[in-house]
């Protein structure tokens, strides 16, 4: 009797340590992904909401994931190695929301209103474009099921980089530029209906200058290029948050692939 309780133990403690670094790489990923990783949000909040994606990953990983060793020395390296991994799924994702605010910042930029509203969804300050886009898109992609989608990305980076696996550095830096280049020029096409407007109504205010040098136009244009940008933001808002969320989609179906 006292036998099988050791084995009992014995394989209660290894599943333990493998559902210690399954919630290492899970704490890790979620606390860059949208919504559930802002500052905002308090830190027990975070921490519950970890526990909570840890129980749900840790069904669909278990039958995979290799004995751990008891050995200190050991846990604490493959510690690293999955607060590693998570980090880069993390990131992954959080720069969809790079991506969004950057796109927020261009068009305040291009159409003459970037007046910083100070901190919202995020801790860094933004243009109100920007905030509302971003509050906007994270509450879009809760509607539509981001924790399922979360919990299944997580799920399927042990496919690609199993528990205790190094990623090759070389590798790691041609994804990470590939993946800022990509955001980059995402967030630039997101914003691309104001930065085309701003283009039209400089050509016209410069024509209409040239034309009339005494009158004073950029005083009569200036609230011109405001409430088309408002309009601007009525109409191109929707598209802009359903192109967002589908690429939100893409990213989290593979996570460390290549853009």
């Amino acid at each position: 009797m006292l036998e099988g309780l050791a084995q009992i133990l014995e394989i209660s403690s290894l599943s333990l340590n493998a559902m210690m670094l399954v919630f290492v790489r899970v704490t890790a990923a979620i606390s860059l992904f949208p919504a559930f990783g802002e500052q905002i949000i308090p830190v027990r909040v975070r921490l519950m909401g970890s526990v909570a994606f840890t129980l749900v990953v840790w069904p669909m990983v278990q039958h995979n994931l290799p004995p751990v060793t008891p050995e200190l020395s050991g846990l604490a390296v493959l510690v690293v190695i999955e607060a590693g991994i998570g980090f880069l799924i993390g990131i992954s994702v959080r720069l969809m929301i790079m991506a969004l605010q950057l796109a927020g910042s261009i068009a305040a930029q291009s159409i003459s209103i970037s007046q910083i509203a100070g901190p919202a969804a995020t801790p860094d300050p933004m243009p109100a474009i920007g905030n509302i886009l971003v509050m906007a898109a994270m509450t879009l992609a809760l509607v539509t099921g981001l924790h399922i989608k979360a919990a299944l990305s997580i799920a399927s980076t042990y496919e690609i980089l199993p528990l205790g696996t190094i990623p090759v550095a070389g590798d790691i830096a041609e994804w990470g530029i590939a993946r800022s280049a990509a955001a980059f020029q995402f967030a630039f096409s997101l914003a691309a209906p104001f930065v085309i407007a701003a283009l039209a109504y400089n050509l016209a205010l410069g024509a209409i200058n040239r034309a009339m040098p005494a009158l004073m136009v950029a005083f009569i244009g200036a609230p011109a290029i405001t409430a088309g940008a408002l309009l601007i933001l009525l109409l191109a808002a929707p598209v802009i948050l359903t192109v967002w969320n589908d690429r939100l989609d893409t990213v989290l179906f593979d996570p460390l692939g290549m853009p």
